[in-house]
């Protein structure tokens, strides 16, 4: 009887000790080398993604710095025909004033955009109806440059406070949102300096 009873406990013990290196195999599957490698890869494909996605630009954000940069290409171009054109002084400082703000407006809006984590180039490329204005405007001179230059500073400043207002009021890009909080209020003031130049 002893006996029997002994066997009994030692077969008992040998079941446990199978089920035990079961377990341990099935532990070593889960976690061996090549899943772990397979987990390591899983981490380093989560880490490119994101890498990627931070290396894009937000099309709002090209868009605004084309539109900003076409602006001050704008601003620079016309302003520069005032020089032999215009017969108004008034309008020859103003012009002036313009060439100065919008060459230090390039060069931030340049310095901004190049450290973005996404790095993006502002096209100053001009809009149609921007050389439209610019080709109208070299067809003109003393006076009737005067005027058509006053009422094209006003219009082109109208837009572009419209589009810092629009481009501020969005969830944008936090370094454009300084550059908009920057220049919107000498916008302004360059739009109330248009309107009392000769019209």
């Amino acid at each position: 009887m002893r006996s029997y009873f002994l066997g009994l406990v030692g077969i008992g013990i040998a079941l446990s000790s199978c089920n035990r290196a079961n377990d341990n195999d099935r532990t070593q599957e889960i976690s061996g080398p090549g899943n772990q490698a397979g987990m390591s890869t899983i981490g380093d494909n989560k880490a490119a993604e994101a890498a990627n996605a931070s290396s894009i630009a937000a099309p709002a954000d090209q868009e605004f710095a084309n539109k900003a940069a076409a602006s001050d290409n704008f601003e620079i171009t016309s302003s520069r025909l005032a020089d032999s054109n215009a017969s108004s002084a008034a309008v020859k400082d103003f012009a002036r004033e313009m060439i100065d703000a919008h060459t230090k407006s390039t060069a931030e809006l340049k310095r901004i955009a190049s450290a973005l984590p996404a790095p993006i180039t502002p096209d100053p490329s001009q809009s149609a109806d921007q050389q439209g204005v610019i080709d109208q405007l070299s067809g003109k001179k003393g006076a009737d440059f005067d005027r058509a230059y006053a009422a094209a500073q006003v219009d082109a400043h109208e837009k572009t406070l419209g589009a810092l207002q629009s481009y501020g009021s969005g969830d944008r890009n936090a370094a454009f949102h300084g550059f908009v909080a920057d220049i919107e209020p000498v916008v302004k003031k360059h739009l109330a300096m248009a309107r009392h130049l000769p019209h």
